[in-house]
């Protein structure tokens, strides 16, 4: 799990704003799952403010719904949230019920890479990118992000990554922003 306070209680994360605040919902127990803490959470969307109104989100490995959960409650208009585990699926699902955001969250179980190859994406303003540390997939990821025709003009790209990871953004990328927290770097590239 990430230090910075991630969450309450074991297993559960808090909505840290927006018309959700307050609320926590809990996430499993799954190798690899590192919800976004808090702390960071509050950082990055202090970062997207200006640009989170009415826009469309991609989060390419969800896990618990903390990024894209979190910026649909703070004022995105729709979140596509991609997730290949299947018991995360249905606990996205289930979450999605509990909010009663059926129009706004779009849930896919899949494959990120996979998915990115797949023909007629929506297009979308801000892309969150938060892998398994250990897959060592965010430079692919990014290549294939890049690659793909999805993101709108000056779309906003967030990543995580293990501190000493050194992000190779695709060509034409610029780093708006870069942080650390513990063991984790966090930066928001703008296409």
């Amino acid at each position: 799990m990430k230090t910075g306070g991630q969450h309450r209680g074991k297993n559960q994360l808090r909505i840290i704003g927006g018309k959700w605040r307050g609320r926590k919902l809990d996430f499993l127990d799954s190798t690899g799952l590192r919800p976004t803490g808090d702390r960071i959470r509050e950082t990055l969307f202090n970062w997207l403010r200006p640009d989170l109104h009415d826009a469309n989100v991609a989060d390419l490995f969800a896990g618990s719904g903390a990024l894209g959960i979190e910026a649909v409650s703070q004022g995105a208009a729709r979140a596509v949230l991609i997730e290949k585990d299947r018991a995360c699926v249905d606990k996205l699902r289930q979450h999605r019920e509990t909010l009663n955001a059926r129009e706004a969250i779009e849930i896919c179980q899949a494959d990120a890479l996979s998915w990115l190859a797949t023909t007629h994406l929506p297009q979308f303003d801000i892309v969150f990118v938060d892998p398994p540390f250990a897959d060592h997939l965010h430079d692919t990821v990014l290549s294939s992000l890049d690659a793909s025709g999805c993101l709108n003009p000056g779309a906003l790209v967030y990543v995580e990554s293990p501190r000493n990871h050194i992000i190779n953004a695709p060509k034409g990328w610029q780093n708006l922003r870069n942080k650390q927290s513990g063991d984790v770097r966090y930066a928001l590239y703008q296409t």
